[in-house]
């Protein structure tokens, strides 16, 4: 006769496979420098498990802060073969976005926020926004463009197709002002005010 199998420990080995698939965890070190994100997680007061390997989605990375939530999922219920599978950081978590609403940020407060009714608006937290090896930027606005500056700069030429103002008079009265001023090689007639 073949051996009989013990129903109840299968499906106690079972049940316990199953309650071993996923876990939350802990953020206690994150290692960056390698093809694959690993964490190091802490599951509980006596399980932690180093070089966890993070599946993240293509075209976005970061790094999640020590202390952060994650879900990590055992493959086969194998704690040995775990995977983290989603990140969170409640206490820098943007809160009351509407419905459909999306932002990009980070620790330190910096976010790109695509809102339901005020267009894009990016953070930057008093930081310098770069654009790198642009061949070209092109900005197209169907009514205008505001820069609230102080100052403006241009490392080179500025063609301008329309009129330029500057809050006084426009170009065009600038120009004849100019032409005003020479009367010869050396010499410069004060013209009054406009």
């Amino acid at each position: 006769m073949g051996s009989r199998v013990d129903t109840p420990s299968v499906l106690q080995g079972l049940q316990r496979r199953i309650q071993l698939l996923a876990g939350w965890a802990r953020v206690s070190f994150a290692n960056d420098g390698k093809t694959a994100q690993l964490l190091q997680v802490k599951l509980n007061d006596s399980e932690t498990r180093d070089d966890t390997p993070r599946i993240a989605e293509f075209g976005f990375t970061s790094v999640p802060p020590d202390g952060s939530d994650v879900l990590v999922v055992f493959l086969g219920g194998d704690r040995s073969k775990g995977v983290v599978v989603a990140t969170g950081h409640q206490a820098s978590r943007p809160v009351n976005l509407l419905a459909g609403e999306s932002m990009l940020y980070d620790l330190a407060g910096k976010s790109v926020y695509l809102t339901q009714d005020g267009g894009i608006v990016i953070e930057a937290k008093n930081s310098p926004v770069t654009i790198n090896n642009a061949t070209q930027v092109t900005i197209n606005a169907a009514d205008e463009i505001n820069f609230v500056t102080p100052l403006v700069k241009c490392s080179g030429d500025l063609q301008v197709a329309g009129q330029v103002s500057d809050g006084v008079r426009s170009m065009a009265a600038d120009r004849a002002l100019f032409n005003q001023h020479t009367n010869g090689p050396g010499t410069v007639t004060p013209s009054p005010q406009q």
